[in-house]
């Protein structure tokens, strides 16, 4: 197959949930046609379901492998051949299953280069019992578990967390300078290479209401310090009420919190338009919108169809912007002579000390009695 678009990958989430009525609305318009050759990864008769519960004209090529994908069309790869009991508003363990089935397929074919851009509908965590984090899932089906770090973004403001969900009592034992100094790099990173925002300034939150404990003195402040040697230009830390209550994110590119509720309230909070999530820091492009399967409106055609649309958005940008920025270190240069060469090469090239006094006894000037 010659494809010279994108392909991305669209898994369908949880199938009792509003994935694909976000697919069909996204891909409704000609003009996402032409960005990407989108590929979503689901269930033929789920997907007719969903189009006649909601009554949408909707129209896609089914397929059995991504070598098969066309564009100009919404392709949607068989992932399941059983018949999947759709209960549309009802999270079930089958809904949650199909869901899984998506997505293990669609991360096989992104780990195997067969996509360059995934971008995963929201599943029900709580479906199987175990409550983890989707992200979490796929990192580790990518083989690169615990190396990305999740950037939240939206036309406002782009969040870091620098710890895990956790109780909170537990997030000052995981603020120490190696841990902040990483996280901050992370995201430094993260802004530069996959949004290619070319001398980022990040915000660093403090964990204490007055900003002048132990982790801020001892251990946030130093960091941010000592990753001044390294051209990071990191500010803070700013106490959490003051920074968002009074709008100082909009002088930022990036905003490193300290725990989840810190950060993803005020994210949730101020309307900055559609809402994303990316893995950064892995060797491959996934995206993600950050609402839930929003149960309580499947089937009502009340989605909000433009976090799925800048995800996708996002993930063919990051795609992009990763090749450019890395093609100049592909190949480069080789170090000019005076860069490389040691001290005992400037002691082999310099004048010797007698050669040195007699050139400076001819142009001396001649004394004049």
């Amino acid at each position: 197959m010659e494809n010279k678009k994108i392909l991305v990958g669209i898994t369908h989430g949880d199938t009792n949930g509003i994935g694909y009525e976000l697919i069909f609305k996204t891909f409704s318009t000609p003009e996402m046609l032409e960005l990407c050759t989108p590929i979503i990864y689901g269930s033929p008769k789920v997907a007719a379901y969903h189009r006649k519960a909601l009554d949408m004209q909707a129209n896609f090529t089914i397929i059995n492998q991504v070598e098969e994908a066309r564009d100009g069309r919404v392709n949607l790869l068989t992932c399941m051949n059983e018949d999947v009991k759709v209960e549309i508003g009802t999270p079930t363990p089958e809904s949650h299953q199909a869901a899984m089935k998506a997505l293990d397929h669609a991360l096989e074919d992104l780990r195997n280069h067969s996509i360059q851009v995934l971008v995963t509908l929201p599943i029900n965590k709580s479906a199987d019992g175990k409550g983890g984090s989707q992200f979490e899932y796929m990192q580790e089906k990518l083989g690169e578990a615990n190396k990305a770090t999740v950037l939240m973004g939206n036309d406002l403001m782009r969040i870091a967390l620098a710890t895990k969900d956790m109780a909170i009592k537990d997030v000052s034992n995981q603020i120490t300078i190696e841990h902040v100094s990483q996280k901050i790099i992370a995201l430094h990173t993260a802004l530069k290479r996959d949004l290619r925002i070319f001398n980022p300034r990040i915000a660093v939150l403090a964990l204490n209401p007055n900003a002048n404990g132990k982790e801020e003195t001892d251990v946030i402040k130093p960091a941010i310090t000592q990753l001044e040697e390294q051209h990071v230009e990191a500010f803070g830390p700013f106490t959490a009420d003051d920074f968002f209550g009074n709008h100082k994110y909009g002088a930022f590119d990036g905003i490193l919190a300290m725990y989840h509720d810190q950060g993803m309230m005020p994210f949730n909070t101020i309307n900055g338009g559609s809402n994303y999530a990316l893995l950064s820091g892995l060797s491959y492009v996934c995206t993600s919108p950050t609402h839930t399967p929003c149960f309580e409106i499947a089937g009502q055609n009340k989605g909000d169809e433009s976090s799925l649309r800048k995800a996708i958005y996002v993930g063919i940008d990051v795609y992009r912007n990763r090749i450019n920025y890395d093609k100049p270190y592909e190949n480069p240069l080789q170090k000019l002579y005076h860069e490389k060469r040691d001290e005992g090469e400037k002691i082999r090239f310099s004048i010797p000390k007698k050669h040195e006094n007699s050139i400076k006894e001819k142009k001396a000037p001649e004394n004049i009695e």
